[in-house]
C-alpha cells in the first residue's frame, strides 16, 4: 500500500488537523468531526449544512465558507456521518433563521440526516432538507434507493449558499436548492478502481484495457464495461446520457452550467482535453454552455476517471452561481 498516511485509523482525523492548519478561517472540531465557517451565526443568515463519507474531497469540508456551506460533517471513509455530528453542526450555525441540510442520496446519509433533523427540531431549530439525486447512470445501486447524488451537490451547495448569503429566508433557500437538483444530471466514468485506506487494495476489479461507464463515487457498478476509448468517445457517451434526460427539463433551449469533474487521480491536462471534447459534443447538440468548471471537486479517493454534470440554468441561477464565494476549494468574486 502506497499512501501518504500515518494509519488507516487516523486518516480522517489527520486530514481535519491539516484543514485546521491550512485554513484558520474555519473552526475545525477534530474530535467531534465538524468543520464550521468562523462567525457562521453572524448576520442572521440561514445555515447550510452538508456532509458524507470522507474520500470525496474537497466535498464537503472544502466548500465551507462565505457564499457556500456554513458547516460540513465528514464521516469515516465512504461512511455516513452520524446524527450527533449533524445536530452539533446545525446548532453551531443556526442564527434563528433555520438550517438547510443538503443530503446526497445514499441510504446512510438519508437516514442519519433525517434523524438529525428530527432531533434539531425538538431543540427548536427549523430544518429543511434537499435530497441530491442527479446521477442518470443507474436507478438503484449498492448504496441507494433511487438515483445517486454526485456532481450536482456542488451546484446545489454553491447556488443555495449564495441565496442564503444574500439573506433569503429558509423556505426560499430550500426551494432554490431543489430547483438546482431537479435541473441537474450527471454521468461518471472510471478508468481505474479506487483504494480505501482500510482495505489497501482496489475496491473492485477493473481489468487493464477496460473502463466502466456510469460508475458511482464509491466505485459502485455502472451501466456497462467497454474497452478503453478515446476521450472524444467517452465524451459522446457521457454527454449523450446526460442530455437525453436534460432535454426533458424546461426550458429545453436554455443554457447550462457544466462541471467536468475529475475522480481524484486524473490530471488537469487530461481533464481539459476532455472538456474540449465535452464542449464540442454539446455544441453539436445545440446546447449552450453558460459557465464551465473543471477540476477535481467530487472525487473517489485515487480513482482515475471523470464525470460530467450539467444544470439547466435560468438568469437567477446564473446570478447566484456568479455571486462571490470564498472557500478552500472555490473562490471567486469580491
Amino acid at each position: 500500500m502506497r499512501m501518504l498516511i500515518n494509519s488507516p485509523e487516523t486518516v480522517v482525523a489527520d486530514a481535519l488537523r491539516g484543514i485546521a492548519a491550512a485554513h484558520p478561517d474555519l473552526e475545525v472540531d477534530v474530535e467531534r468531526r465538524i468543520v464550521v465557517r468562523r462567525g457562521a451565526r453572524e448576520g442572521g443568515r440561514v445555515g447550510l449544512v452538508s456532509g458524507g463519507g470522507s474520500g470525496h474531497e474537497p466535498l464537503h469540508a472544502g466548500f465551507v465558507g462565505p457564499g457556500m456551506l456554513s458547516a460540513a460533517c465528514p464521516g469515516e471513509v465512504f461512511t455516513s456521518p452520524v446524527p450527533d455530528q449533524m445536530l452539533r453542526a446545525a446548532a453551531a450555525v443556526d442564527s434563528g433563521q433555520g438550517v438547510l441540510f443538503v443530503v446526497k442520496n445514499y441510504t446512510g446519509d438519508v437516514l442519519n440526516f433525517q434523524m438529525a433533523a428530527e432531533l434539531a427540531e425538538e431543540d427548536g431549530i427549523r430544518i429543511e432538507q434537499v435530497l441530491v439525486n442527479d446521477d442518470v447512470a443507474v436507478t438503484d445501486s449498492l448504496y441507494t434507493a433511487g438515483r445517486r447524488g454526485t456532481g450536482a451537490t456542488l451546484f446545489v451547495e454553491k447556488i443555495a449558499g449564495a441565496a442564503a448569503e444574500a439573506g433569503a429566508p429558509l423556505e426560499e433557500v430550500a426551494e432554490i436548492a431543489r430547483r438546482v437538483n431537479a435541473a441537474s444530471r450527471s454521468f461518471g466514468v472510471a478508468l481505474s478502481a479506487c483504494t480505501t485506506p482500510a482495505k489497501g487494495s482496489p475496491t473492485f476489479d477493473l481489468p487493464d484495457g477496460e473502463l466502466e461507464l456510469g460508475i458511482g463515487i464509491h466505485g459502485e457498478p455502472g451501466r456497462e464495461r467497454r474497452p478503453v476509448m478515446p476521450s472524444r468517445e467517452i465524451a459522446r457517451t457521457a454527454v449523450g446520457a446526460v442530455v437525453e434526460e436534460l432535454e426533458q427539463i424546461a426550458p429545453q433551449d436554455g443554457p447550462v452550467l457544466a462541471l467536468v469533474n475529475g475522480m481524484g487521480a486524473t490530471p488537469l491536462l487530461e481533464l481539459y482535453g476532455f472538456t474540449a471534447d465535452v464542449c464540442a459534443v454539446l455544441a453539436e447538440r445545440g446546447v449552450q454552455v453558460a459557465r464551465t468548471l473543471v477540476g477535481n471537486y467530487v472525487t473517489s479517493l485515487d480513482m482515475a476517471g471523470c464525470s460530467v454534470t450539467l444544470c439547466r440554468a435560468d438568469e437567477e441561477l446564473l446570478r447566484l452561481w456568479d455571486a462571490p464565494v470564498r472557500t478552500a476549494a472555490l473562490r471567486w468574486g469580491a
